[in-house]
């Protein structure tokens, strides 16, 4: 069967930074299954995919525009450090869940002053050309409930 929409496919991948650095990977592992033509996967990768068959290896290139996306500076925003109720020490790396209009969202700590702090929503990987090595393990149906929620399951 090959990778096409409404197929769940399962891969194992490796994926680097424009650098060469390993920054995950299913190696030692599970594949990752995924619904093809859902947008559970990142576009370029998904998109990539599709025809493919079990055992069939390749690397992907990924530009920012096919992943997720350039950095978007409304993301980033100084908030008072009275927003860290509870929270003793805050430094620039460290990551809370924020509530959105759009529900939870992650934030990381970029810059930490006496009175604000600089929190950045975007994912951490907006901006980058993403390589993947990729091998198809499994294609196979969807069934009708994988189908009506939109994603995998079991």
């Amino acid at each position: 069967m090959q990778v096409a929409d409404n197929t769940v496919v399962s891969i194992h991948y490796t994926l680097r930074n424009a650098e060469g650095e390993t920054i995950d990977s299913s190696a030692g592992g599970e594949p990752l299954a995924y619904l093809h033509g859902a947008g559970n996967i990142i576009p370029g990768l998904e998109n990539a995919l599709a025809g493919k068959n079990v055992g069939d290896q390749m690397t992907v290139t990924v530009p920012p525009e096919e992943g997720y996306g350039q950095p978007n500076e409304d993301l980033i925003q100084e908030v008072p450090r009275s927003a860290f109720q509870g929270v003793d020490r805050i430094e620039p790396g460290m990551r809370f869940q924020a509530e959105s209009p759009q529900g939870p969202q992650v934030v990381v700590v970029t810059q930490v002053g006496d009175d604000t702090v600089t929190i950045d929503a975007n994912h951490p990987l907006a901006g980058m050309t993403l390589t993947f090595d990729v091998e198809i393990a499994d294609v196979r149906a969807a069934t009708e409930e994988e189908l009506a929620h939109g994603h995998v399951h079991g």
